[in-house]
């Protein structure tokens, strides 16, 4: 018993030594905990990574739509929000919502050769379905989508990645709120792939470059009308022809000048745009046009500090493109669509359509460019620190060729009632008003109302073969300007 006892306390005693030896080993004191820290070089909201000197910042907003009025946010029939908006039957939905979720990071680190910064901002949407086809069971799926708007890499005034258009006024197509469709001025609120340099000579003026690849633009490039193979089921869908791209050979070559001061903003940007089409028929051994360079021009002008009110503001632009017609109805405006209504002619309704492009061409032709030119504005007038109201417009006119028009016509001719006129050319107006009321800070709820109008040119009466995927029978139809109106309620809330 004596021995069992002596053997345990032993062990235990060697234990305690084992112990207290390692104890010894160990720090007196843990180390700090490294909290994460304010970083105040580039404004509220940055902190630096831990461990690190980089700051970064994240941010976006989540956004809830309401769209009334039976034609998405655009009015008219192909647009993203709504497939048989101008069709105004059984499948035209009535309203049309949306859920979007958008997240943006923003790092910068300070080096000996400035600052580098990353950005990109992801924007996931969930949509209303659509109903097409001759058959109204025939419903779109309604899906989540994922759009990824900025993606670049900036380093000592260049920047390589995606991001809007130094050719654009800052507002985009929004120059005091209102739907996508607003002609009048370039749009790449989506963003377009781009190499870009700014060299900025103090007191707020810079001059821009940029090499930009407008096929990786929303919806890309507009049409280039190969008109030989166009069909009269296409015509009255506003598609003239095959749209007949060839592959990429130069990349849009963009400049800009701009003066941003507290008085506002004045910029003027120019593009060069290059049309490089396919071929006249199914293979090599057609032939094709020779290339030929479009452009654009646009100023853009904002006047801040106003008599009328603190944060008040009036901003304007104008454009004018050859053969670069996404410049002017841009990144979010239809390239074809149609719209129907009633008629007073004893037609079975009356409908109207038009079709966009850079150029128009026919076997063994060259490139007809399309010309185009369109204003756009708005005023925002601020009431209070929590409610504001806008008044905006557009206008935009498109003109083809004398060499597009022939060649556009005699496809009209096989459908043209006797009498009938043709004219592919069409102007585009918008004109809205909205007021927003901004209860606490970074939420905001909005109420939009807009009319659009398609001014026509063709006159008189078709003989269409109907439209299927609008449920448009085969009939006797009049040729007629198309009018809109849309309502849209929004929720949303930045971070």
């Amino acid at each position: 018993m004596k021995m069992v006892k002596s053997l345990l306390l032993g062990t235990a005693a060697g234990l305690i030594a084992v112990g207290g030896a390692q104890a010894a080993d160990l720090p007196l004191k843990a180390k700090a905990v490294e909290y994460v820290k304010i970083c105040s070089l580039y404004g509220a909201g940055f902190y630096y990574m831990p461990g690190t000197d980089t700051c970064i910042k994240l941010g976006g907003y989540l956004r809830a739509d309401m769209i009334l009025g039976g034609a998405g946010d655009y009015g008219f029939n192909n647009s993203t929000t709504s497939a048989n908006g101008g069709s105004n039957n059984r499948l035209t939905n009535y309203y049309y919502s949306r859920a979007r979720f958008d997240f943006n990071v923003d790092t910068r680190t300070a080096t000996e050769y400035g600052v580098v910064r990353t950005y990109a901002d992801l924007v996931f949407t969930y949509d209303s379905t659509n109903a097409t086809g001759s058959n109204p069971s025939a419903i779109s799926t309604s899906a989540g989508s994922l759009g990824i708007y900025h993606a670049f890499i900036q380093f000592a005034g260049f920047t390589f990645g995606r991001t809007v258009s130094i050719f654009d006024a800052p507002w985009q197509s929004y120059p005091a709120g209102g739907p996508d469709t607003i002609p009048g001025g370039s749009n790449h609120v989506n963003g377009v792939n781009q190499v870009s340099y700014t060299a900025d000579f103090g007191q707020g003026i810079t001059a821009s470059v940029a090499l930009q690849d407008e096929t990786s633009a929303n919806n890309g490039q507009s049409n280039l009308w190969n008109v030989s193979s166009g069909t009269a089921a296409q015509f009255v869908t506003g598609v003239y022809g095959a749209n007949d791209w060839g592959g990429t050979r130069s990349p849009d070559i963009v400049g800009a000048v701009r003066v941003d001061q507290a008085w506002g903003l004045a910029q003027l940007s120019v593009v060069g745009h290059d049309l490089h089409a396919g071929y006249y028929g199914a293979t090599e051994l057609s032939g094709h046009p020779a290339d030929k360079w479009g452009w654009a021009v646009q100023g853009a002008l904002s006047i801040k500090n106003i008599p009328t009110g603190a944060g008040d503001a009036i901003n304007l632009q104008a454009v004018y493109t050859d053969g670069a017609t996404r410049y002017n109805f841009q990144s979010l405006f239809p390239q074809s669509f149609f719209m129907f209504s009633g008629s007073g002619n004893g037609a079975y309704q009356s409908t109207g359509f038009a079709g966009l492009a850079d150029g128009v061409f026919g076997t063994a032709t060259g490139i007809d460019t399309v010309k185009t030119w369109g204003v756009r504005g708005g005023y925002t007038h601020n009431w209070s620190p929590n409610w504001a109201s806008a008044v905006y417009g557009g206008y935009g006119s498109l003109s083809y060729g004398s060499t597009g028009k022939t060649l556009i016509c005699a496809n009209f001719a096989t459908i043209a009632v006797a009498g009938s006129t043709c004219n592919p050319d069409f102007n585009f107006s918008v004109l809205g008003v909205n007021t927003v009321w901004t209860p606490v800070k970074n939420l905001a709820f909005t109420a939009d109302v807009s009319w659009s109008r398609l001014d026509q040119k063709y006159s008189g009466s078709i003989t269409s073969p109907g439209i299927a995927s609008a449920a448009k029978p085969a009939a006797v139809y009049e040729l007629k300007d198309q009018d809109s109106v849309t309502m849209m309620l929004r929720a949303q809330r930045n971070f």
